[in-house]
């Protein structure tokens, strides 16, 4: 091998290995806590108590903190439980505890890291919160019972998706407002934006589609039914490339594969029983599922279609985000 070759195959293994996750972070329902799990061997690096019901959850940019959405027991009530918590990765500790309206699910974190708009699903509201200090910047109303939260890459649009309204709600993020709403099919849970901001793809649990969405009309394209409609869709992830979007389907234990330039769904994998909602690597190499009865974490291979590793998690996993 030429000094020029084996240069390009150590920055070339440079940059792979940056493209890949320190930690994955799972939100576990029924043990109230995230694990923190190294990708490679599937160790728990820690379990962190969160108190509450964790399920949204997501990781700063630059890695040294986890957010997580939790809520209390109490329905229709906003309480001293419902929360986005705020963890830090190096202590391993929960540090703050912002409130962010009654019983949030899921949340999105603004490009900047600044913002983060959550759901409060049994209120019908959206709150934006500022991550640096707590305060609650805004709050509105969208659908009923708000679930999936959505936000462009340039951060200029929010989608709320909203289960029982079967809707989608559109909020211009500068101005903090709602100025869209249309339906789509039938209990709308997860969404996901193309990195291009041109479409958005929305998850349809009980149709067994998934909508395609234009970004920048916020107009429905088309519906594409995946799994044979018995999947019970929820997470959705979209491929950095944008070639292709992935599906969790609870119901068969699956993951179905959607062309993104053909609109249809071209395979299915494999992966633990329940997947709720599931994450992607940097470089599309490896996808990620949280597995809601099998108390764990699929590890899939892309370039092969199939589930290489599982991890065991805590108890009723939910989410999971990639620290890097």
């Amino acid at each position: 091998m030429t000094r020029r070759a084996a240069l390009l195959l150590v920055a070339w293994a440079t940059v792979a290995a940056a493209q890949q996750p320190r930690y994955l972070a799972v939100s576990n329902e029924i043990s109230r806590d995230v694990t923190l799990l190294d990708p490679a061997s599937g160790a728990v690096v820690a379990t962190i108590d969160v108190g509450q019901r964790p399920r949204g959850i997501h990781a700063s940019a630059d890695g040294t903190r986890v957010y997580v959405a939790l809520s209390d027991d109490r329905p229709s009530v906003a309480s001293a439980g419902d929360l986005i918590a705020i963890i830090d990765v190096a202590a391993r500790r929960v540090v703050q505890r912002w409130r962010a309206g009654s019983d949030p699910e899921q949340f999105a974190v603004t490009p900047d890291g600044s913002i983060a708009y959550a759901s409060n699903e049994d209120a019908g509201t959206c709150v934006a919160l500022d991550l640096r200090t707590g305060r609650t910047l805004a709050t509105l109303i969208v659908g009923i019972e708000p679930e999936g939260v959505a936000i462009s890459p340039n951060g200029q649009w929010v989608y709320v998706t909203a289960e029982t309204s079967n809707s989608i709600s559109v909020i211009d993020a500068k101005r903090r407002r709602v100025v869209s709403s249309f339906l789509v099919d039938v209990r709308p849970r997860a969404a996901a934006w193309a990195p291009d901001g041109k479409r958005v793809y929305v998850s349809n649990e009980i149709s067994g589609t998934v909508s395609v969405i234009d970004g920048r009309t916020h107009e429905l394209i088309t519906s594409i039914p995946i799994d044979d409609a018995q999947g019970k869709p929820v997470g959705v992830a979209v491929a950095p490339d944008g070639q292709h979007v992935y599906v969790a389907n609870g119901r068969t234990d699956r993951v179905s594969v959607i062309d993104a330039r053909g609109l249809r769904e071209t395979s299915r994998i494999a992966v633990g029983r329940r997947p709720w909602n599931i994450a992607l690597s940097r470089d599309g190499r490896w996808l990620y599922s949280a597995n809601g009865m099998s108390d764990d974490v699929s590890v899939v291979d892309l370039r092969r279609g199939a589930t290489v590793r599982t991890f065991n998690a805590g108890k009723r996993p939910w989410g999971v985000a990639l620290v890097y």
